[in-house]
């Protein structure tokens, strides 16, 4: 019986979990959110991380009512994410295991999301749609590695969206791409826009940059609505991630699909997934925002997978790094 805290602080969102023999105890989390029509920077993004991290340990902590004599392995995201905020959630992390001593475990961001997406849904062997703001990636399991079969070439669909939020100065509370999906429910005119899918990868910045530069003057004559580009730009990006996953699941023979990362709460994309999973006969797994969006569970979980099979990170090897493939990582918990 293994007892896990996951430290997740990889881009505006701080978390802790606590998971215990996969059944999650705690998860708090604190978003760091700026003004309209603005981004988030990595120094103040990591400031926010300093300013928050102990209340959300000490909540997590209580919500679970465990106190840390209870926790056998403290977890934490390597990356890939923003080098600031990185550090400074590894640095609680390294920390916390020294006064507590108690080993650590260096998590891959990604498979956090996938380990906790099998966790919570009970898929066994799904073709993975991983899609947030800083990753899009269709993955499959085959020998102990998690396998890229297509990913972005450019900028991750959640990033696309985002900056689109930007350019119609919409609000980041909760996330400009929830608000985008709330505006593209009332949109119904669809502009065509550039389709870039290019074998099994995607490709959305030239997308980006056609709408942005045309969005203003579309909006200003009244030929379409700010609501009607948010239509237009989902349903492109969408189906482009649609194909690039079916076709993966083709290629295994996969009868189960499963939506992770951020942007997976989309609920359209949901929808547009269910169809074309139904049309194959195989079934789609996704989570609410509790577990899509980043959070410190998924640390804890993947990290306790990890623990179990008998990997542990020696303390000078607890390092960040802002570029972590998902395929680097050896699955030693998987057949």
């Amino acid at each position: 019986m293994v007892v896990a805290i996951g430290f997740e602080g990889s881009a505006n969102k701080l978390g802790v979990g606590i998971v215990k023999n996969g059944e999650v105890l705690s998860n708090p989390r604190d978003t760091y959110i700026t003004p309209p029509g603005q981004g988030f920077l990595p120094r103040d993004t990591a400031k926010h991380h300093q300013a928050v991290v102990l209340d959300v340990l000490q909540k997590a902590l209580k919500q679970a009512n465990l106190s840390p004599e209870d926790i056998d392995v403290i977890c934490y995201t390597k990356g890939p994410g923003m080098g600031a905020p990185l550090v400074s959630t590894a640095l609680v992390a390294r920390t916390v295991a020294q006064l507590w001593n108690k080993p650590i475990v260096a998590v891959n961001h990604c498979i956090g999301h996938i380990e906790m997406g099998r966790l919570v849904t009970g898929a066994t062997n799904p073709t993975v749609l991983y899609v947030s703001g800083g990753n899009t990636q269709v993955i499959a399991y085959l020998q102990r590695r998690y396998r890229i079969f297509g990913e972005t070439i450019d900028i991750a669909v959640g990033n696309c969206l985002d900056r689109f939020a930007r350019v119609l100065k919409l609000s980041n509370d909760p996330s400009p791409g929830y608000n985008i999906e709330q505006m593209a429910k009332r949109g119904s005119k669809f502009l065509e826009l550039p389709y870039a899918v290019k074998g099994m990868d995607v490709s959305f910045s030239g997308l980006l940059s056609f709408i942005e530069e045309k969005a203003p003057g579309l909006i200003e004559s009244g030929e379409y609505t700010g609501e009607d580009l948010c239509f237009s730009l989902q349903e492109t990006v969408f189906a482009m991630l649609i194909e690039i996953t079916e076709r993966a699941m083709a290629h295994c023979g996969s009868q189960e699909v499963l939506i992770v990362g951020g942007v997976g709460c989309n609920k359209r994309l949901q929808e547009m997934m269910g169809i074309m999973a139904e049309e194959r006969g195989a079934k789609l797994y996704a989570t609410d925002e509790s577990f899509c969006i980043d959070n410190g569970a998924m640390i804890a979980q993947a990290g306790a997978l990890m623990y179990q099979s008998g990997q542990t990170t020696p303390l000078k090897e607890t390092s960040c790094t802002q570029r972590f493939r998902t395929d680097e990582v050896e699955v030693t918990w998987r057949d």
